[in-house]
């Protein structure tokens, strides 16, 4: 993008962004904030009035939104789609976190990167489409979702909504990938990584009983050694590593960009997993997950007091279902590596990895070539995505879902999403909001 911010037809866009930061849309699992999403809801339509003059606008579950624009044709409609919460924040930010700041060329503040940039994103392009009296080739879906974060309701009542009209969508996308540098080590082109399937959510919760008593007078295997000797096996027993198809995909694309000795091991990919599958291993976190279901064991909790021995002591594990897992194979794992019938196991929820959507297809050549005309510089390729999306929720009424946010980031971008100093490039965001225009622009009659 040439020129200064300023003067970009979308500019109006980083405002409405640092608007929407600066309401404190936080989701908790057992409550939230009604006045705050009620606000942000009043923002949307000052922000955004041809939207809610000229199109229909519909409430769902406490206070997300369907929008339904028609197109020319209704025959192959379209599901745009983002979500208003965003998670709790902890210490550790250089601005505050609900600032909006405008500081060094982006906007500062929970929810830029997860996920109102991807909510500004689609409603100034479609905005901005509605000022020219743009008509799509096919109907428009904006789902925006106001409980993704907790697993929520939102999404599935969208999907209903959507089923009890007879919309049956032809191409899906939401959050996800994104145009990611730094994404592998030696690769220095960035790479458009659409998600076009999501591991699965598990949560365990593990718990061990006991007498309790006085600190002074412990007897030996209680609750909290028999739960922290279980939580040690399971971090030494990972499940078995190997590469799924859409990440070989990801690999034969970035061979051409690879240095010389990797190219031909990553344009063979297909045939060389083991290797592959240990140099992912190798690479760090971010890159192992793509290769294994994970284990994170994350919440904990004993006795209240320091002197007092836990008569209960639990531990919350969040686990990530690569696709060819199951949940009850992986349960089963987990239960067989603790090997202690002392420690219950209970199942919090379960959710399987989501359909693989297609890659030889129209709709994807039409994501990809959306990112080589915006970005072209970086390589669009298929991906495993690690975290969950509302998403998972539209495979049940399409077959080509997608999981891609259109924004530039770094990879200390996206170490910052549920975590501090989230924030998001101005020109990213700009480049994003033309990506959704064009998309919308280029949609097949």
């Amino acid at each position: 993008m040439t020129g200064t911010w300023e003067a970009h037809p979308h500019a109006r866009a980083v405002e409405t962004l640092q608007a929407l930061v600066r309401i404190p849309t936080v989701s908790h699992p057992d409550q939230l904030d009604p006045q705050a999403f009620e606000d942000l809801l009043v923002e949307l339509e000052r922000r955004f009035p041809l939207i809610h003059q000229r199109l229909e606008v519909t409430r769902v579950h406490t206070h997300g939104l369907l929008v339904h624009w028609p197109g020319a044709s209704a025959a192959r409609p379209v599901v745009l789609m983002a979500h208003l919460d965003v998670v709790p924040v902890e210490d550790g930010w250089t601005h505050p976190p609900f600032s909006g700041d405008l500081v060094d060329g982006s906007v500062w503040g929970r929810g830029t990167l997860d996920d109102k940039g991807c909510v500004v994103g689609i409603c100034e392009a479609v905005e901005a489409l509605l000022e020219r009296d743009f008509v799509p080739a096919q109907d428009v879906w904006i789902s925006l979702g106001c409980d993704e974060e907790v697993f929520g309701q939102g999404a599935p009542l969208a999907v209903a909504e959507l089923v009890r009209r007879g919309v049956r969508p032809w191409l899906v996308v939401d959050e996800g990938g994104a145009v990611a540098s730094e994404a592998f080590p030696g690769i220095g082109a960035p790479i458009g990584v659409v998600g076009v399937t999501e591991k699965g959510v598990t949560s365990l919760e593990l718990s061990v009983e006991g007498s309790g008593g006085h600190a002074s007078t412990p007897t030996r295997n209680g609750p909290t050694a028999r739960l922290a000797r279980a939580i040690t096996r399971l971090d030494r027993a990972p499940l078995p590593a190997r590469v799924p198809e859409p990440t070989v995909e990801l690999f034969r694309r970035l061979a051409p960009h690879a240095p010389a000795p990797l190219r031909p091991v990553l344009a063979n990919a297909g045939r060389l997993r083991p290797l592959l599958t240990r140099v992912l291993l190798a690479a760090g976190p971010e890159t192992a997950a793509m290769a294994r279901t994970t284990v994170a064991v994350t919440t904990l909790s004993g006795s209240p007091a320091i002197n007092v021995i836990a008569a209960n002591a639990k531990a919350g594990v969040n686990i990530r279902v690569m696709v060819g897992d199951t949940v009850a194979g992986v349960v089963e794992h987990v239960r067989r590596t603790i090997g202690d019938d002392q420690v219950r196991l209970e199942v919090v929820e379960a959710h399987e990895p989501s359909p693989l959507s297609p890659v030889d297809d129209d709709a994807f050549r039409l994501l990809e070539s959306t990112i080589r005309e915006v970005f072209p510089d970086a390589v669009p390729a298929p991906y495993v995505m690690m975290a969950a999306t509302d998403a998972r929720h539209f495979t049940t009424i399409c077959e080509r879902v997608y999981r891609f946010a259109p924004f530039r980031m770094t990879l200390a971008q996206r170490q910052s999403i549920h975590a501090a100093d989230e924030h998001l490039g101005i020109e990213a965001l700009l480049d994003g909001v033309d990506w959704y225009r064009r998309l919308i622009e280029r949609l097949p009659a």
